[in-house]
C-alpha cells in the first residue's frame, strides 16, 4: 500500500516510517528541509520536500504521491520548552494542527486517500474531573489552565476536522507522553527531560497526585503502523496499561537514568516557579485507557508499563 507520512524525519516518524516499510508498505515521507533527505531515504522511504502549512506545497507532493493512506505526524516542540509560556511555545505546532491538517486532508481528498491517521495528545487534555483514567468517549478539559488554552484549542480543531470528514475514514491518535530514542525522555541522545532529571530540575510538585500516561516509541510506532489498515474511524488512546501519579513513576524514572531521586516542592512554589500549567500536570492529570487501542487495532506492546520501559527501553 502507499502511505504518505507527513513528518517523516520526527521522534515518532522515525521509528513509523521503517516499520510500515518492514511491513511491505510503499512510503513517501514529507519533511520540510532538504536536509533531513538522506535521513529519510535512510529509513527506507521516498523523500518529498514541503513546507505544511503551503497550501500549494502540500497539494503538489500529495499529487504526486497519490497516496492511499495519510499519516499526519507533524509538530514542531522546541527542545526548550517553558512551561509558563506553554501556548507561545507551542504555536508552530499549534499552526500545524490546524491549518496542516486543512491542508493534508483537502490533498487526501483531492487524490481520493481512503485513510487519515492524525497525531493529537493525551497527556493533559481530558477533563479534571471523575476517576484517574479515562476511555475516549471521556470529556475533555473546559477550562484549561491559561497557559493550555490555544493548544487545547489546536487539539480539538484537529479531532473534529479529521473526525467529521465523511469522505474518509478519519483516525485520530492521542498518544501518551513518549518516551524511548529520540524523545525527550530518552537516552539516545540524552532527551530535555532525562537532563533535567538528572540535574533535579524536575520535582514532583504537591502531592505529585498527577496520572500520566506514558508510552515507549517503539510501541507507538507499532500501532500508528496498524492504522494503516486496521481500526474503524475515530479517537484511540495510544497509551500503555500503567497510568500512574508522577510521584510514583518519576522516582522510578531518575533511578533508571542514574540520577539522584526527585525534589519534592511545594504546590504554591511549583506554581510561583513553573506557572499553573505545570501545578495542574504534577497534582491534577488524568490518565487514559488503552482498551479500545488495544482491542480495535490488535495491538500488542513489547513494553506494556512504564516500569519495564524506564528500565529496557529509552535507549
Amino acid at each position: 500500500m502507499r502511505v504518505f507520512v507527513a513528518g517523516a524525519s520526527g521522534a515518532l516518524g522515525k521509528h513509523l516510517v521503517p516499520r510500515l516499510v518492514a511491513d511491505g508498505h510503499e512510503v513517501i515521507g514529507m519533511i520540510r528541509s532538504e536536509s533531513k533527505r538522506d535521513l529519510v531515504s535512510g529509513l527506507g522511504a521516498r523523500p518529498v520536500v514541503a513546507d505544511a502549512l503551503d497550501f500549494d506545497d502540500v497539494m503538489r507532493v500529495v499529487a504526486e504521491a497519490e497516496p492511499e493512506v495519510i499519516l499526519h505526524q507533524l509538530t514542531s516542540i522546541p527542545g526548550n520548552l517553558e512551561p509558563r509560556h506553554f501556548d507561545r511555545d507551542f504555536a508552530p505546532t499549534n499552526r500545524l494542527r490546524t491549518e496542516g491538517t486543512d491542508h493534508l486532508l483537502a490533498a487526501a481528498r483531492a487524490v481520493g486517500s481512503r485513510r487519515f491517521v492524525a497525531q493529537s495528545y493525551t497527556g493533559w487534555p481530558y477533563a479534571r474531573a471523575g476517576g484517574p483514567v479515562k476511555t475516549e468517549d471521556d470529556p475533555l478539559d473546559p477550562e484549561p489552565p491559561a497557559q493550555f488554552r490555544r493548544t487545547l484549542d489546536a487539539i480539538r480543531y484537529l479531532e473534529a476536522a479529521v473526525t467529521s470528514a465523511d469522505w474518509v475514514e478519519g483516525l485520530v491518535f492521542r498518544y501518551g507522553a513518549f518516551y524511548g530514542p529520540g524523545t525527550s525522555i530518552g537516552l539516545e541522545p540524552v532527551g530535555e527531560q532525562v537532563e533535567a532529571v538528572r540535574k533535579r530540575r524536575f520535582p514532583v510538585v504537591g502531592s505529585g497526585a498527577g496520572v500520566w500516561s506514558l508510552v515507549q516509541i517503539e510501541d507507538a510506532a507499532t500501532a500508528t503502523a496498524a492504522a494503516v489498515d486496521t481500526g474503524r474511524a475515530g479517537i484511540y488512546n495510544i497509551v500503555d496499561d500503567d497510568p500512574a501519579p508522577v510521584s510514583e513513576w518519576l522516582p522510578v524514572l531518575a533511578a533508571a537514568v542514574a540520577a539522584k531521586p526527585p525534589r519534592r516542592v511545594p504546590r504554591w512554589l511549583g506554581r510561583l516557579l513553573a506557572g499553573e500549567a505545570t501545578a495542574v500536570l504534577m497534582t491534577e492529570a488524568r490518565g487514559a485507557s488503552n482498551a479500545k487501542a488495544k482491542r480495535e487495532l490488535d495491538w500488542e506492546l513489547r513494553y506494556p508499563s512504564w516500569r519495564v520501559g524506564f528500565s529496557e527501553g529509552l535507549s
